[in-house]
């Protein structure tokens, strides 16, 4: 899969990517409050304008402003449903309680998937560890995923306090699969070694971002078997 990378995953990177190996492909963020007001620079973050495989990925808190949003919204070709953003570390979205903040909301989270899935679309979503170590070591993000009925959980094995030099945490990945849940590994997979031992551990899939900026190639080149 293509992660969401802000200014990156437009319409002509996606499909590049695509037609390279990815099986799924995601928009970069966009925030359901300015998506329910019809913002002009937000609604052209999540346009599809072809049949790549695309998920939209959205962030919010307010039960309120999913609704609005998606009474508006009219499904396209290449629309696979909507992605939850609860990984953005950026310290303005945690004061406002968005992006890593909400890991922790486990129902609030449930209640938005279910608002989804009721309106007739697929839902994932996308977390950290937690905000820190401190909630990595107490496993919320295992709360978050064992309580919500996503479709899948793309697991970025890094802490919202981490960084792209931090290493992330292959470790998690076997505790994450003990869910039962779809997992799909999220953070320094670059190797066909690395996509083999995550799918011997049980892994549904990986998402590639940064590494596939460079080679968008890099899909087929890791690829192990097809995602299903």
């Amino acid at each position: 899969m293509l992660a969401p990378m802000e200014g990156v995953t437009d319409n002509a990177f996606r499909t590049l990517c695509y037609r390279n190996g990815a099986d799924l492909t995601f928009t970069e963020m966009a925030r359901v409050d300015n998506l329910s007001r019809l913002k002009r620079g937000e609604l052209e973050k999540i346009t599809i304008t072809n049949k790549t495989p695309t998920q939209i990925q959205i962030a919010g808190a307010k039960i309120s402003e999913y609704e609005k949003f998606l009474r508006g919204f009219k499904a396209v070709e290449g629309f696979m449903g909507f992605n939850l953003n609860l990984g953005c570390p950026s310290p303005a979205y945690i004061r406002q309680g968005l992006g890593a903040a909400m890991i922790k909301r486990v129902s609030r989270v449930n209640d938005i998937v279910r608002l989804i899935n009721r309106s007739g679309f697929e839902c994932s979503v996308k977390l950290r560890l937690g905000l820190n170590g401190y909630e990595k070591g107490k496993g919320i993000y295992l709360n978050l995923i064992e309580g919500v009925d996503a479709s899948f959980f793309v697991v970025h094995a890094r802490t919202a306090k981490q960084t792209g030099r931090d290493p992330a945490d292959f470790s998690v990945y076997a505790k994450c699969v003990d869910t039962g849940k779809r997992i799909v590994a999220n953070g320094d997979v670059k190797t066909k070694k690395q996509a083999e031992e995550l799918e011997g551990i049980g892994l549904y899939g990986a998402m590639i971002g940064r590494a596939a900026i460079d080679n968008p190639g890099i899909f087929n080149e890791l690829r192990v078997r097809d995602c299903s």
